[in-house]
């Protein structure tokens, strides 16, 4: 890994001067992650496929910080309304299928803005 602290992730990361994450040591910590295309640059307007798209763009902010989904010990989400949880659990499941082998986890209801239905906020303590 480089010695530069703030983390990257091309087509996904914000607009404003806010790097996607950062890693100090064997911690490293994102900055709010949604699911957006990092294809397109765009934000889908289904719930579901926003939800795979921000797990997509974990692992790949996780990657850029020689980190893995294994390393995550908490996950917060955003979500804009009940009707998400359906989709984040989901993606969940796929990512942490072992119930004795998953990070913390806490979801809050938020008024996400510009057609966001979740964001995601991680730390994970790299081994």
């Amino acid at each position: 890994m480089s010695s530069s602290r703030s983390l990257d992730v091309p087509g996904a990361s914000h607009n404003a001067p806010i790097p996607a994450g950062a890693r100090v040591g064997n911690v490293l910590c994102s900055s709010a992650i949604s699911g957006k295309d990092a294809t397109t640059g765009l934000l889908p307007p289904d719930a579901a496929v926003q939800a795979q798209l921000a797990f997509t763009n974990l692992r790949t902010l996780l990657q850029a910080g020689g980190s893995a989904l294994s390393d995550v010990v908490k996950l917060t989400v955003y979500i804009k309304d009940n009707s998400v949880r359906e989709a984040v659990n989901a993606e969940w499941l796929a990512c942490f299928p072992d119930p004795h082998d998953r990070p913390a986890r806490h979801t809050l209801v938020y008024d996400l803005q510009h057609g966001m239905w979740l964001q995601l906020e991680a730390m994970a303590v790299i081994q």
